[in-house]
């Protein structure tokens, strides 16, 4: 059975991922760690209190885009409803629209994401690292993919 029909459309996090992504969140805020690592602030469709996780966003051919490896999680359903979301770093925030890339865009993303972040996300996907964008095609509709468009100091919150 191919992975597309196989794969949950959410792979909820254990509780020691929960604890990590918690303390990584505090450690980015405060500028501890930087890197490739920010806090992704996004407004609650249903409560419209503020949701914040540690993301790894990717730029390719000149655009910055988030990925979701764990599939449709709450932050993806919030970003579509707010249409806009926030990245902080070391007390910086900046803030983006954000327009869904539609599946049949998204396997070089989903290939560069990948390719970039192995050690934390490999275990999402079922290709190996250095496959072929080709290949993430039969399964690209699992992966929430957001471009993130910058938001004008005056268009900001």
């Amino acid at each position: 059975m191919p992975a597309s029909t196989t794969m949950p459309a959410f792979r909820k996090p254990g509780a020691l991922e929960r604890a990590f992504g918690r303390g990584l969140l505090w450690l980015v805020r405060l500028g501890v760690v930087r890197g490739h690592f920010y806090v992704l602030e996004v407004r609650g469709r249903k409560t419209g209190r503020t949701l914040s996780l540690p993301v790894d966003p990717i730029a390719v051919a000149g655009a910055r885009y988030l990925v979701c490896a764990r599939g449709e999680s709450q932050w993806v359903r919030n970003a579509r409803a707010a249409g806009e979301v926030a990245l902080l770093q070391a007390g910086r925030r900046q803030y983006f629209s954000v327009r869904e890339v539609p599946p049949p865009d998204r396997p070089p993303i989903l290939k560069a994401y990948l390719d970039t972040y192995a050690a934390e996300v490999q275990r999402f996907f079922p290709l190996p690292k250095g496959a072929a964008a080709p290949a993430f095609a039969a399964f690209a509709s699992r992966y929430p993919v957001f471009e993130l468009i910058p938001l004008s100091e005056g268009n900001s919150r």
